[in-house]
């Protein structure tokens, strides 16, 4: 292979301190070579050759030069341990190979590639930065180190930074290009705080881990770690080539950027239908309804914050910001674009207790907003009081002239199929002039306690694509199954087969008064039209004995039908092949069983059904109003008795409302 790229010349400014090795471009060529393979050296008016035959093995014991370089199969370059080797082609990271996934070191090594390199070579032996994951270890090399001490030449590669200017506090106008694999851009760690700005990263070739950043153009990582990006242009190709990592109670502030992430070609040895184990996990679980093998950002660790301001961030499939391997972090977006450009994927992905922010955000996704683990969401208008509180409350750092320069905006989400899919008990709050359009149905609720707050009064909206706002059903997810004889735990190769027959009636399951494991939905001044469902099966389907829906309309005006069903997928199988499946379903509008809906509507509002409803328990304030649509009128039986319906009444039992 030959390799032709522009020009390189940084101007480095780093601090002076002593080093065991130091990372500059070598001024000669002093190799150690491994008897008895000889690898040689020669120089000609051209520059440096350096050759390595089938069979050879050099070792290179500092930073070497050459305008040549030939690696024949079955040659090797080394470096002593405690050490890392990059290889830089008129400054950009090239020829780095990612060992099998079975690799006895967890596939997380790298090599340099068999080929020819012309150009201004430069074979960069660093000290190594090695980092644990569970039970693996991750070489990790880039071309910035960064710690509380300032930049660590010893540990980077210079030779891939082109342009701009470096100091221990900062770079600005660099840019750093790679088509190897695994090698990140800026790794910022042990409580030092560096800011980046306008870099241009662009990364094209896999990475390995994005549960520790091992590939991702920029990391920040450690108790008092502060990383800002201001103006950074990150595009990167590659199987989990991320381009924002922030870990480990670090603070990392992204504005005025652009970021996205395009899929790579997944190793051949990876699992058809994928892992769940996170040592290995490259692709997105099939499970969650989606394909794809980058996210552009990951959000890690205990109590870490990512906040992304003035941005436009992207991934082709998957997600694109994420919150995964972490607890108690935070995330926010503010007056920023959030896409995925594949069809495919999701806005953000909530586990951990995580806490999430989205003030004046554009979402424009293939599927949905939130995949929501256990959190706390808030959707809402970027005014200058919300903006300002959490500037002070998360420490990002906006001056007063950026705050003043940020205009206010409004929210608004367009989902290809959902908002947000539970599949643990959440809260999402939506409020402001916040516009949610969505391809499918709005909320989709796993059979787990989620609940969503909207407050229309400054004007929010919910348009539901096919007329469901709400949907409450049982949890389609396959499992993943153990295997063996790999390096990975488990392979997410389980299937879902749908229930057949009728729901056993549990004896201990309450569907008549709200409980603690009820889904929630209250809704407050804002006009809706839409279908709210609870399908959930009971009677010890899925180790659940049932669960209700409970929704509360106040100054609200609701017009569809409210009742409890029956769901049905289009196939009676989901395996990986029919992935697209998952959350799929029509429902039948069915008499309670284990599966409770308990309406209130308070004071000024009125229901409008359009068609039977089958409820559990209706509760009326004094001046609210169930109605049908103009020329029908709805009838109310409890317990199959035909019963006046009064303003200021709860109703409880078998409750049924027909339309004629």
């Amino acid at each position: 292979m030959t390799h032709t790229t522009g020009r390189q010349g940084p101007e480095l400014s780093y601090r002076s301190r002593p080093r065991a090795l130091l990372v500059a471009v070598a001024a000669a060529f002093a190799p150690t070579l491994t008897a008895p393979a000889v690898a040689h050296a020669a120089t000609t008016k051209a520059g440096k050759r350096i050759t390595v035959a089938s069979g050879e093995t050099l070792e290179l014991t500092e930073t070497t030069t050459a305008s040549v370089l030939t690696i024949a199969e079955g040659g090797v370059i080394t470096v002593p341990d405690g050490y890392s080797l990059s290889l830089t082609v008129n400054g950009v990271e090239t020829g780095s190979d990612l060992a099998e996934l079975t690799d006895g070191y967890g596939g997380a090594a790298t090599a340099i590639a068999a080929g020819t390199y012309r150009g201004t070579i430069v074979l960069t032996v660093a000290e190594a930065n090695d980092l644990a994951y569970d039970d693996l270890t991750f070489p990790f090399r880039q071309a910035i180190y960064v710690d509380a001490d300032g930049v660590d030449e010893a540990k980077s590669v210079p030779s891939n930074v082109r342009g701009g200017t470096i100091t221990d506090t900062g770079a600005s106008n660099i840019q750093l290009l790679s088509n190897g694999e695994a090698f990140n851009g800026v790794y910022v760690t042990g409580g030092g705080s560096y800011t980046l700005t306008n870099p241009k990263i662009a990364f094209d070739g896999n990475g390995r881990c994005d549960f520790i950043g091992y590939g991702a153009s920029v990391v920040g990582t450690g108790e008092g770690t502060t990383l800002v990006l201001d103006g950074a242009t990150i595009s990167n190709v590659g199987v989990v080539r991320t381009a924002v990592i922030a870990d480990a109670t670090a603070n990392v502030i992204v504005k005025n950027s652009t970021l996205h992430c395009a899929d790579g070609t997944v190793p051949d040895e990876y699992p058809t239908a994928g892992t769940g184990d996170t040592r290995y996990m490259i692709t997105v679980p099939w499970m969650l309804g989606l394909s794809g093998n980058v996210r552009t950002t990951n959000l890690l660790g205990a109590s870490t914050r990512a906040s992304y301001v003035n941005s436009t961030i992207s991934s082709e499939k998957w997600g694109v910001l994420s919150v995964d391997g972490g607890s108690y972090c935070t995330l926010t977006a503010i007056n920023s674009t959030i896409a995925n450009t594949g069809g495919q994927g999701y806005g953000s992905y909530a586990i951990g207790n995580v806490t999430e922010h989205f003030l004046g955000c554009t979402f424009d996704v293939g599927d949905y907003a939130l995949i929501h683990w256990g959190a706390s969401a808030h959707y809402g208008d970027s005014t200058a009081d919300a903006v300002a509180d959490l500037n002070d409350s998360l420490e990002i750092g906006l001056t007063s002239a950026e705050l003043s320069a940020l205009d206010e905006k409004s929210t608004v989400v367009n989902a290809g199929r959902f908002m947000v899919l539970w599949y643990a008990a959440g809260s999402v709050t939506i409020d402001g002039g916040t516009e949610v359009n969505t391809g499918e149905t709005t909320f989709m609720c796993k059979a787990v306690a989620g609940s969503v707050t909207v407050d229309g009064s400054e004007g929010a909206t919910i348009n539901a694509g096919n007329g469901v706002i709400f949907q409450l059903m049982d949890t389609d997810r396959p499992s993943s199954v153990s295997v063996s004889g790999k390096a990975w735990k488990t392979e997410t190769i389980g299937t879902y087969t749908e229930p057949t027959g009728s729901p056993t009636k549990s004896s201990s399951w309450v569907t008549t008064s709200s409980q603690s494991t009820d889904a929630k939905a209250i809704f407050t001044d804002i006009e809706l039209t839409g279908d709210f469902y609870n399908s959930v099966r009971g009677g010890g389907n899925a180790s659940l004995q049932g669960q209700n829906l409970t929704l509360s309309f106040t100054g609200s005006t609701v017009e569809g039908v409210i009742s409890a069903s029956t769901a049905k997928h289009s196939v009676s199988t989901i395996t990986s092949a029919e992935y697209r499946e998952i959350s799929e379903v029509t429902n039948t509008p069915s008499a309670v069983v284990n599966n409770g809906v308990l309406v209130t509507l308070g004071a000024g509002s009125t229901w409008t059904v359009t068609g039977t409803s089958y409820l559990s328990a209706l509760t009326l304030a004094s001046d609210a109003t169930v109605t049908a649509p103009s020329g029908k009128t709805v009838t109310l039986t409890v317990d199959g008795t035909t019963t006046t319906l009064k303003a200021g009444t709860t109703y409880t039992g078998a409750l049924t409302l027909t339309v004629a």
